[in-house]
């Protein structure tokens, strides 16, 4: 692990304590005994967030302690900020005292994950025990320099926590604006209507209840061409067509993920049938059921598979960057429900997305909800940006630090 600093391992620094699974009688939510920790389900950004406790205690993590992860997901960690109890899926990492740092500890166990994930692999339930946490290597450093380092990225972390933080925030005043836009709009004064008991008379009632006088409501299959992909199997990746295409992976809510792009063959007649346009909509037909992306041209002649739909609009007047937003609004209000096939796995036919109701209004109406909801994407992309950035910086000086390419005193010096 180390390029100039010599190594230890992490049993040499630390005490550590393997979870146990309790008794399930033991098991409370009346806040007897310790908050218990079954496994890295209940971590939060830093510090975990019990939802139960346990009494008696079996196993206890110190306040303090590094916790992680030793069963699939091997290796996720965070901080106990109190006492707690834990089991059979989580270890805690308690540095010795005078010997090394806490803080340190955890973040030299973050740099070298990769160590506990070649011991986890090979077995049909991933997993580590606690010869292999005992046997972690970690820089061999005095306790004056763990803790200078651990004071350096921790500020870094609190950086971080802070922008997620904000990000948390703007989506929630969107997810606030949200209503208002479906259910009041912007009329030319750029100003949302009075509310429907402020001023009745600017509203009518509709099958997606109470809508502005000047909206109308029309069927999704009124308004958008309505494609299903190409189906996916084994003799579609012959490389004679080869071409990139959209799985479900790749549609998320507001975006493509292109590095969740993949290849298959698709032939000049399918692709004339499954090319994708700059302004179409993807819509999941699974998984996520509803989920809408849309596509901006992020790569030329791009395709998709059958696990998505393409709408593609027939009519002028409706914009597709309003659609996007309006798909969102649908499932987090249950549009989708009586429409989702649930035979097994929950599915969306195109038959049944075809016969959704949809809001419509005037297109220079629609032009600016997208203002308002552009305007907020906008500061939310670019905290998302400075956060990638943080992410990155940390990740550089974790490794710098913790290998000895870049010493204290010469960012203390800085």
């Amino acid at each position: 692990m180390s390029e100039t600093f010599p190594t230890s391992i992490l049993g040499e620094l630390a005490t550590l304590t393997m979870g146990q699974s309790p008794d399930s009688a033991s098991v409370n939510s009346v806040e007897a005994g310790l908050p218990f920790l079954q496994g890295c389900a209940e971590f939060g950004a830093r510090f975990p967030e019990p939802r139960v406790h346990c009494s008696p205690p079996l196993r206890v993590a110190k306040s303090g302690s590094s916790l992680i992860s030793v069963r699939a997901p091997v290796g996720t960690t965070n901080q106990a900020d109190q006492d707690y109890c834990i089991g059979r899926g989580l270890g805690a990492v308690l540095a010795k005292p005078g010997v090394a740092d806490d803080v340190f500890l955890l973040h030299a166990i973050e740099a070298n994950l990769a160590f506990l994930h070649r011991r986890s692999q090979g077995s049909t339930f991933l997993a580590i025990g606690s010869k292999d946490l005992y046997s972690l290597p970690v820089p061999a450093l005095d306790l004056a320099t763990q803790q200078q380092i651990a004071a350096i990225l921790s500020t870094l972390d609190e950086t971080i926590e802070q922008t997620e933080a904000l990000i948390a925030k703007m989506q929630q005043v969107k997810a606030g604006m949200m209503y208002d836009m479906f259910t009041r709009g912007v009329p030319p004064d750029g100003q949302l209507r009075p509310t429907r008991e402020q001023a009745p008379d600017l509203y009518k009632k509709s099958s997606l209840g109470w809508i502005p006088k000047e909206w109308e409501v029309f069927l999704i299959s009124e308004v958008f061409e309505i494609q299903l992909g190409k189906m996916l199997n084994k003799l579609a990746k012959t490389g004679k067509w080869s071409a990139p295409y959209l799985g479900n992976r790749a549609v998320q809510w507001d975006f493509v993920d292109c590095l969740a792009i993949e290849e298959m063959d698709f032939n000049p007649v399918e692709r004339l049938k499954f090319t994708l346009l700059p302004g179409d909509l993807l819509v999941c037909e699974g998984g996520d059921v509803g989920r809408t992306a849309m596509w901006r041209g992020e790569t030329e002649d791009c395709f998709y598979q059958k696990a998505i739909h393409r709408l593609r609009p027939k009519l002028d007047k409706v914009l597709p960057a309003f659609m996007l937003r309006f798909m969102r609004f649908a499932r987090d209000n249950g549009y989708f429900r009586e429409f989702t096939s649930q035979s097994s796995i929950a599915h969306l036919t195109q038959e049944k997305l075809g016969a959704i109701p949809m809001l419509l209004p005037k297109s220079d109406e629609q032009g600016r909800i997208i203002d308002r909801f552009d305007s907020v994407d906008e500061l939310i992309l670019s905290e998302l940006l400075k956060l990638s950035k943080l992410r990155q910086q940390k990740h550089g000086l974790m490794r710098d630090l913790l290998t000895g390419r870049v010493r204290v005193s010469e960012l203390t010096d800085v």
